[in-house]
């Protein structure tokens, strides 16, 4: 029995509102709610670049309503980068007119996503591109001269994150690229040649129709260039290579997604600032066999738990190599993947 219960329920209190205690907000505002909006009138768009803070959004793509409208993101969002390639959803004034400003809300689930790190020790990540499907690698036949290491991270990148590659390279007429393209031939990788006076402009733009294509190469390497007659009016930077240390400048400072449009359809084409480095700190390392599709092949034939470097025990690749079964080539193709493996055997991955 209640301390205040003595058997009789005509003596039993009663209670209203007044009997309850509600500390007050010392601010004197409306307290917050975790309750978020649906947004349900909200419109979807593709981010087609980001400046300070503000997001370009193309809405209504491919219909007679297609604008391009500037966004700011949302506070729930704060936590979240919204890139180059991402779709997403605003609300707001999506009208587009000058001055106006809408908002992002959410962002879609990504179907891809390329990123790097600044070295292969890193964990912290920088994302370079969403939803792209292919991956345009151009490198140069010389000045400056082309790198086997890189176009292999570029290429273990891709794979990562599930996008299809190609390789460009430009600047034929100052040296025949057939030793460089030797070590890729395995890899039967789409690869188009060009020349300054000569781009073979509708035949890359044919294979860009219907993708979402993102442009990587080595500061210098003439992907801006290339970008500019693909796109004409996007007045991407030149730069120039310097005559001393052979290296390209930076030109390109920003990521951002250009329309491709051809006789035969449309496409996006997505250029990104030029790199000297791929870091590949954030790869999942399985997956780093996946670049190089001859040797997987072979290492189907590896006992369970092969590392592939030297000296492993009973390795099939390392076998065929030296039987000469994989070619010329076959064991610069080893030596570049035994390298990448190397890396993060010294630097596992960080959790």
């Amino acid at each position: 029995m209640s301390w205040w219960d003595n058997g009789d329920d005509d003596d039993e209190p009663e209670f209203d509102e007044s009997d309850v205690h509600v500390r007050p907000n010392r601010k004197g505002n409306r307290p917050r709610t975790k309750t978020r909006p649906d947004h349900d009138d909200a419109l979807t768009g593709r981010v087609l670049g980001v400046d300070r803070g503000r997001y370009a959004v193309m809405l209504d793509e491919n219909t007679p309503e297609e604008r391009q409208v500037t966004a700011a993101r949302a506070s729930e969002l704060r936590k979240h980068a919204v890139v180059t390639g991402d779709r997403v959803d605003i609300v707001g004034d999506t009208s587009g007119a000058e001055g106006s400003l809408s908002r992002i809300v959410r962002i879609r689930p990504r179907a891809t996503l390329l990123r790097r790190s600044a070295d292969d020790t890193d964990a912290v990540e920088r994302v370079i591109v969403a939803n792209a499907d292919q991956m345009l690698i151009v490198v140069s036949a010389a000045n400056p001269e082309p790198r086997i290491r890189l176009v292999d991270r570029y290429l273990v990148a891709a794979y990562d994150a599930g996008i299809a590659p190609i390789l460009c390279v430009t600047k034929t007429d100052l040296a025949d690229p057939a030793d460089f393209l030797a070590n890729f031939a395995a890899l039967q990788l789409p690869i188009f040649t060009s020349r300054d006076a000569d781009i073979p402009i509708d035949t890359i733009a044919d294979a860009l129709v219907g993708h979402d294509t993102v442009f990587v190469g080595h500061s210098g390497v003439g992907k801006s260039t290339l970008v500019n007659a693909l796109v004409p009016g996007s007045d991407r930077a030149v730069g120039v290579v310097n005559t001393v240390t052979g290296r390209g400048r930076h030109t390109s400072s920003s990521t951002v997604s250009l329309r491709l449009y051809t006789d035969a359809g449309r496409g996006w084409v997505i250029d990104t600032p030029g790199v000297r480095s791929f870091g590949l700190g954030h790869i999942d390392t399985d997956n780093i066999l996946k670049a190089f599709t001859d040797l997987a092949a072979v290492a189907e034939h590896c006992p369970r738990g092969c590392t592939h470097l030297q000296n492993s025990p009973d390795c099939a690749i390392i076998e065929a190599v030296e039987a000469g079964e994989l070619g010329e080539t076959g064991r610069v193709r080893l030596d570049s993947l035994q390298r990448l493996l190397e890396t993060f055997a010294v630097h596992p991955r960080r959790e």
